[in-house]
């Protein structure tokens, strides 16, 4: 989503030939996309007088549009995977504490069973103490043969009054935690409705815009936007960071071993699958869906979301990256690739792309973090 792709990995140090299609207006786009292109009906598929840098002018605005929407889509969309793991949290949180609620009011009941054991064995005695028919019994031996037994039987009773009293207190302490919980978990399911809405917003949207372009037109701004991702491409591989993470040994696609040549093996068998947020495979996926199954396939849980691979996993620097390593881009961790090797990425772009080969510097990287 947002992400440049590239369709082989024959250019492995170029800016990856796919890498640009990133931005091309088929999703995520809001009103203001549609004011660059000017009102219905207007086309730049035939700009008569107009020069061709002209077109090309408007059409860079367009994409620089069109990208930006995308990124916030994106950021949506992970906020909506946030919520989601949220909930599975919460839910399970609920779960276990029912079962305590359970176990506890089963053990309150077995509790007011002896109780009323006691009440009625003291009812039965004319309401008298045991200790007081003891005394009363006007047998001496068998007075002090159940003075013990007396004692042990009040040390009992107070007990199971205190034991009682526990218990009431402890369901009271669940029943307070599960109001809370499902507070919480109503609070993340209307953060993950809320950040769906915004994304089917933008989608829609963008429909609307892609109408307005003819095919020339589309195939012009993917062009330029290809273009964009090679200069990025470009301009990263002439960084020392850049230079390191290709020229060092072990940097290249033969390299990863054990772990690391699974997660790779899986999340490469899974090129031209359809991006689709929120998904995690097996048929469709989204940038960290990819990730998460990637490495789950190698043995290894990781955070479902970019910005929770970011925050948990270890941080290792850019120009010692290793393929198996996950790459982080943009500032709000909102996107995420699987390093291979050779100056390059496994990622799913976003909607209206596939699974797909990209330049690892075609986006800004905020940096690289190693599941294993």
């Amino acid at each position: 989503m947002g992400c440049p792709g590239r369709r082989n990995g024959d250019d492995r140090r170029g800016a990856g030939r796919g890498g640009g299609r990133v931005a091309v207006a088929t999703a995520l786009v809001c009103a203001a996309g549609l004011a660059v292109l000017g009102t219905p009906g207007v086309s730049y598929a035939d700009p008569g007088p107009t020069s061709s840098s002209s077109v090309d002018g408007r059409l860079e605005d367009v994409r620089r549009e069109v990208e930006a929407l995308y990124r916030k889509a994106e950021a949506a969309t992970e906020a909506y995977n946030a919520a989601g793991e949220q909930l599975r949290l919460q839910e399970k949180s609920i779960a276990d504490l029912t079962r305590q609620v359970t176990a506890a009011q089963q053990r309150l009941d077995r509790l007011r069973a002896q109780a009323g054991a006691l009440a009625r064995a003291q009812y039965r005695g004319g309401g008298l103490s045991p200790g007081t028919q003891l005394m009363l019994s006007g047998a001496p031996g068998a007075f002090l043969d159940g003075v013990a037994l007396s004692r042990k039987g009040e040390q009992a009773t107070r007990g199971l009054l205190d034991q009682l009293a526990a218990t009431r207190a402890e369901l009271d302490g669940y029943a307070k935690a599960a109001g809370e919980r499902w507070k919480t978990l109503d609070g993340e399911r209307k953060k993950k409705e809320t950040a769906k809405k915004e994304i089917e917003a933008r989608l829609e949207t963008a429909k609307r815009l892609e109408s307005r372009l003819e095919e020339k037109e589309r195939e012009r701004l993917r062009l330029l936007e290809e273009e964009r991702a090679r200069q990025a491409q470009a301009r990263w591989l002439a960084t020392d960071a850049g230079k390191g993470a290709v020229n060092l040994p072990g940097r290249g696609s033969g390299a990863a071993t054990g772990d690391a040549r699974r997660a790779i093996d899986f999340a490469t068998a899974q090129i031209g699958k359809n991006y689709v947020w929120g998904a995690e495979g097996p048929d469709t996926y989204d940038c960290s869906g990819l990730t998460l199954k990637a490495w789950a396939a190698a043995g290894r849980g990781i955070p479902r979301t970019s910005q929770e691979q970011w925050r948990q996993l270890p941080k290792v620097e850019v120009k010692d990256m290793r393929p198996g390593d996950l790459v982080i881009y943009f500032a709000d961790a909102s996107h995420v690739g699987m390093y291979v090797g050779d100056g390059t990425i496994v990622h799913a772009p976003r909607p209206g792309r596939q699974v797909t080969l990209a330049g690892a510097g075609s986006m800004p990287i905020l940096g690289v973090v190693r599941p294993g």
